[in-house]
Order: C-alpha cells, then structure tokens, then sequence
C-alpha cells in the first residue's frame, strides 16, 4: 500500500488540542471533525489539504491528551500519512486503531519542505521525495499492523476476522 501528496510542515510537540482544539469535540463525526483539523496552526489546512496529501512534522507528534479525535481528523481531512521523528504514545497507538498510517524516520522528517510531494510505501518504509528525489528509510510496519491499516483500522480488521 502507499499514498501520495503534498507536505504540510509543522514542528516539534505538535499536541493533540493543536491538531483538533478541544472547542471542536463535540462535533460527532469525523468528516465534520477534518473541518476543524489543525485550524490554530494552519488556519487554511482544511481546506487546503487533498486526499493523499503528508503531514511532515518534529519530534512528539500527537504528544498531549489521550484523545482518538486527533488521528481522526487527520485521517478524515484525507491525510495519507504522518511522518516524524519520534510520536507520543498514545497517539501512536490511536492511530494505528483506527487505521490511520504514521511512520517514523527522522532524517526525512527533517528534510522533507512544506509543498515538497511525496510518495511512501508501507510495505517497505521506504519514503520518496519526488519533488527531490531523495529517498529515505524508515522501518515498515509489522505484518500484523499492516493488516489493522489496510483493514481501515482495528474494529474492521477484528470485524473481518469473522467473516465467511
């Protein structure tokens, strides 16, 4: 599986009440949720962003409250993956539950340029800069996670366990 886009660039300790603020959480679903996706540090992202398109970021991604909002809105405003140097836990662990892809590669992370495009393979980490050229790695997923982001997440994939 992989996904290609434009970057949107941020720092480090991009937090979760950054990423979707908590004045927006009573908003249901996550369509209505990418509305509001990054609009206190990139007030045009909404509307901006095109399926497919990379969020490149600093260090502790998603680092702050332990909300599933966050990866959410991302995954809902069409983002086709985070990369960064390093994510919080828990965001981490939300993000993949509910099929949201994140890869972490610091040198790309620090390379990649707001506006750059870029492609990422899944199955085998390797991140590509078309718009450099540059190629990176980054380590892929395991073969279980994989399943629960090609799925669209777990519930899916769990749901899919018991299907005929």
């Amino acid at each position: 599986m992989t996904t290609e886009g434009r970057v949107f660039k941020y720092g480090d300790n991009v937090d979760t009440d950054v990423i979707i603020p908590a004045r927006y959480l009573n908003v249901s679903s996550g369509e209505e949720l990418a509305k509001y996706c990054m609009i206190d540090i990139d007030e045009d992202f909404a509307k901006e962003v095109q399926p497919g398109d990379i969020i490149v970021a600093g260090k502790n991604f998603g680092c702050g409250s332990s909300r599933e909002h966050a990866p959410l809105a991302i995954k809902c405003a069409g983002v086709g993956c985070v990369i960064a140097p390093s994510f919080a836990r828990i965001f981490y662990r939300n993000s993949i539950n509910i099929g949201m892809p994140i890869m972490e590669c610091p040198e790309a992370a620090e390379d990649i340029k707001a506006g750059d495009r870029v492609s990422v393979d899944f199955s085998t980490g390797v991140i590509t800069n078309i718009t450099t050229g540059k190629t990176y790695q980054a380590e892929p997923f395991p073969e279980f996670m994989q399943k629960i982001i090609d799925k669209g997440g777990l519930v899916k994939y769990v749901s899919s366990q018991f299907e005929d």
